[in-house]
């Protein structure tokens, strides 16, 4: 079930909040490696390794890192301060976080009586690929400005707060995701709520529900980003995919007076036949897994291709709004996003459809602000 390994850290590639990047040498020869400082201590060039190489064996796309478990001859120092929740439960790595329902948090008062999330739209998006999309059709020509440019964290106006909440299906650390670093640093997001087994957010939260509520009551947010992290894991299947937490994520987002905004995903890139128009996972987590309704975006792509997605979308109609947006202009705003856009290893031009529908939905949540 693990490949294990004992390697030397050569250098340090590069790092972003919460992750260090390393060449490392095994028995095997050299080798990527990912090290999460806050659960193993922060590596230097020299240190003894203690590694699980299984993704790197199976040659995942998303998660190909050697992990770094252990610093075996310099472990970190105790955690200090409160904090009760457990996650990654029961693994050798479960760590202990502050959720801000948790007794001891300064904000369970405020998450003990919340119950509503004031009609906030919630845009939700089965992989983390949309995230970057969904902001760029969301903040349009006016994006904000990175915090060190404003000299604080404060609201500028007209400009929406946006919080990402992150389901557990993909990576459980946000720290993995170098997108949700720079989306931060560049002001694009207020914060990140981690939800389930997923930690390492501005927000520890236990339940997608709980999530949804923090992003409103704590961060402050006009509007609530719901995707799986990075890295999901699907079968082949119409129900093995990580990402059918989508339907479910607009059955939370209802039950608490949001607004839900279903961004489907939608290919003209992929090579896999039941991905191409309207995914296959879309119609099952929005045709099959949300009982509550939502307002479905379905973009308004030119020729036969965009004749198709429309006339794969309508079976959705049966429980769903279905919203037709233009895509004017939006792909003059992806070009502007502070991240690389790619998704299954497509860039923009490689599978624009992908990318245009996710800023199609971040557009008409705009539209629901105004």
């Amino acid at each position: 079930m693990i490949r294990w390994r004992r390697g030397e850290v050569v250098r340090i590639r590069r790092e972003w909040p919460g992750a260090v990047e390393l060449d490392v040498t095994t028995e095997d020869g050299n080798a990527r490696a990912l090290a999460y400082p806050a659960l193993v201590g922060r590596p230097e060039p020299g240190d003894v390794v203690l590694l699980n190489t299984t993704a790197l064996a199976m040659g995942l796309g998303t998660g190909g890192y050697a992990m770094v478990v252990a610093l075996p001859d310099r472990l970190p120092e105790d955690p200090q301060g409160p904090g009760h929740l457990v996650k990654a439960r029961y693994t050798p790595l479960q760590t202990t976080v502050l959720g801000a329902d948790e007794q001891d948090s300064p904000f369970h008062e405020v998450l003990r009586e919340a119950d509503s999330l004031d009609g906030m739209p919630v845009i939700v998006a089965d992989l983390h690929s949309a995230l970057p999309a969904i902001l760029c059709g969301l903040y349009g020509s006016r994006p904000p400005s990175a915090p060190g440019d404003r000299g604080d964290q404060e609201r500028e106006p007209g400009i929406p707060r946006v919080a990402y909440v992150m389901l557990d299906g993909g990576a459980l650390p946000a720290w993995f995701s170098m997108s949700c670093a720079r989306l931060k640093e560049a002001g694009w997001l207020c914060g990140v709520v981690t939800v389930g087994q997923a930690f390492g957010g501005d927000v520890e939260a236990v339940t997608p529900h709980t999530g949804l509520l923090a992003a409103r009551h704590v961060l402050d947010a006009d509007v609530a980003i719901v995707t799986q992290g990075p890295g999901n894991l699907g079968t082949g299947t119409r129900w093995g995919f990580s990402g059918v937490s989508a339907g479910e994520a607009v059955n939370a987002a209802a039950v608490l007076q949001g607004r839900p905004v279903a961004a489907l995903r939608i290919s003209e890139g992929d090579r896999r036949e039941r991905h191409i128009g309207v995914s296959h996972h879309s119609l099952t987590a929005y045709g099959r897994v949300a009982l509550a309704p939502a307002q479905v975006v379905v973009p308004e792509l030119p020729g036969d291709f965009g004749s198709r997605v429309a006339e794969q979308s309508e079976p959705l109609a049966v429980r769903h709004e279905l919203v037709g947006v233009s895509v004017d202009g939006l792909r003059e705003a992806l070009l502007g996003s502070p991240v690389r856009l790619s998704t299954m290893g497509r860039g923009l031009d490689e599978d624009l459809a992908y990318f245009l529908t996710s800023a199609a939905a971040g557009r008409h949540a705009a539209s629901l602000l105004s």
